[in-house]
């Protein structure tokens, strides 16, 4: 049994890595896939390969200009899916028009699986925002030409049918929740130890509309609330990454903006998803605005509090029914005590929390499962 998995990967973001380990891991120790005959498509083969030990291919042939790169990407996919029996494409947030190139990849991908008599899987993947005509078209296409589909929370369910897709659309957990580690660290009695992962918000190095002015009010909104946290608390905090190396400057960025250098430290190394989970499981809460810090954190029954730069970080906080602990962006810039008004909430009731987040861990585990089973009828004995 041939398999490729199609994602965002080999671009330094462990929250896709962990996507992926979830994946192998399911693929290799659930389904007893044999790792030589798994194939995955890369932005970068060889960090990819350095990483997994696993056959990898680049995602695109880049080649001169974006017809010429088409066009040998075309050419070189269409040849290799022929050796291919399933195709997963996911997961992650793959089902998008917010950048350019999503939406004709990963759709033409699907296709010419298709065309080559590969099954085609679209696995736990988030959609939207899809805004579009082409976009919508593209995706439309993908998704009901698939031989099965499954996304990752309720939201990208009903934008998918929103957009006339007339197939089931299965809801499972992230394959990120996958990802553990033999020893979680116990939490102690109060909250001293807080992770936090900021994303570069507007910064003129990383989003796709850059706005600088945004992105400072942003940075000092984040600082004057962590601030508050460690005069009031004496907690220490923790930044780290999970998109590297771009959330590495915006966490400095935040650390320049804060009082209270003292007890604060940054951690600058690229993690990746076995570590960024035993970094969780050492902390007593996560602050995150990356969706897979939070759903690691999550993993690793570390409470967690969201910070919603995407609607993705709202959905999961829904998905887990932790909603009250989730910051609008807005509400982070315009209330310096907002995070440590959460952070005193949940020390109130500090072992139900700890305890509510034990029941997530094994929940969430149980929801990702279900992507095994919807892997396993495609799975030749």
């Amino acid at each position: 049994m041939k398999v490729g998995i199609v994602g965002n990967y080999g671009h330094n973001n462990n929250g896709d890595e962990a996507i992926l380990t979830g994946i192998l891991e399911q693929l290799i120790n659930n389904l007893n896939i044999d790792a030589k005959d798994i194939t995955i498509f890369s932005n970068n083969i060889e960090n990819t390969r350095s990483r997994y030990n696993i056959n990898t291919v680049p995602l695109m042939y880049k080649k001169g200009n974006i017809l010429t790169t088409g066009a040998s990407t075309i050419f070189k996919h269409y040849k290799l899916l022929k050796e291919l029996d399933l195709l997963i494409i996911g997961g992650g947030g793959l089902l998008m028009d917010m950048y350019k190139r999503d939406a004709p990849l990963y759709g033409t991908l699907g296709l010419l699986g298709k065309l080559q008599n590969c099954k085609v899987v679209i696995y736990g993947v988030g959609a939207g925002p899809i805004n579009t005509t082409l976009g919508k078209t593209i995706i439309r296409t993908l998704v009901n030409k698939a031989d099965s589909v499954s996304v990752r929370d309720t939201n990208s369910q009903r934008l998918l049918e929103s957009l006339g897709i007339n197939k089931n659309i299965e809801v499972i957990g992230d394959p990120a929740f996958f990802v553990s580690e033999a020893d979680q660290e116990k939490k102690g009695s109060t909250i001293q130890k807080i992770g936090v992962t900021a994303v570069p918000y507007f910064s003129e190095q990383y989003w796709p509309e850059a706005n600088p002015e945004k992105y400072k009010t942003y940075v000092k909104g984040f600082a004057a609330n962590l601030d508050n946290i460690v005069k009031n608390n004496k907690a220490n905090i923790t930044f780290y990454s999970t998109k590297y190396p771009e959330d590495v400057q915006v966490t400095k960025d935040i650390y320049e903006y804060m009082e209270f250098k003292e007890d604060v430290s940054i951690i600058e190394d690229n993690l990746g998803p076995k570590e960024i989970f035993s970094l969780s499981s050492n902390q007593d809460v996560i602050i995150g605005t990356r969706l897979h810090s939070l759903i690691l954190s999550s993993s690793a029954q570390t409470p967690i509090i969201g910070i919603g730069y995407h609607q993705k970080v709202e959905d999961f906080m829904k998905v887990i029914d932790q909603h009250p602990s989730f910051v609008s962006i807005k509400k982070l810039e315009e209330d310096d005590f907002v995070l440590l008004t959460l952070v005193n909430e949940m020390q109130k009731n500090w072992d139900t929390v700890k305890q509510n987040y034990q029941l997530i861990s094994a929940n969430l585990r149980d929801e990702a499962a279900k992507g095994i089973k919807q892997l396993s009828r495609f799975i030749q004995e």
